[in-house]
């Protein structure tokens, strides 16, 4: 469950931490908050954004990207599985839906 809390986006930050991607906040122009530079694995937070534009773009890039789960300590590990299946969880609501627009 994504809470929208200090102590969450610190989650967040020690995923990062233990995984093989840096996690910077810089000031820019990001439309959508965020950018992953997919070759050096470094991603970028606008650090003017709220506490929940950082949170939902931590957890897009979590969503949207594979990471080394052997990296990750059981606490981590957990949370970066949780996050996965609500991903797999959209997905399928999204599929249903388009499903039953269709008939």
């Amino acid at each position: 469950m994504i809470k929208y809390t200090k102590h969450f986006l610190n989650k967040l930050e020690d995923l990062f931490a233990e995984s093989d991607y840096v996690l910077r906040y810089e000031k820019g122009n990001f439309k959508s908050g965020f950018c992953v530079l997919k070759n050096t694995k470094i991603a970028i937070i606008n650090k003017y954004y709220p506490l929940e534009g950082k949170v939902n773009s931590l957890v897009e890039i979590v969503k949207t990207t594979d990471m080394d789960e052997s990296l990750f300590s059981e606490k981590v590990l957990e949370l970066y599985k949780e996050i996965k299946e609500l991903n797999k969880q959209q997905s399928t609501l999204e599929s249903l839906k388009e499903e039953d627009h269709q008939v």
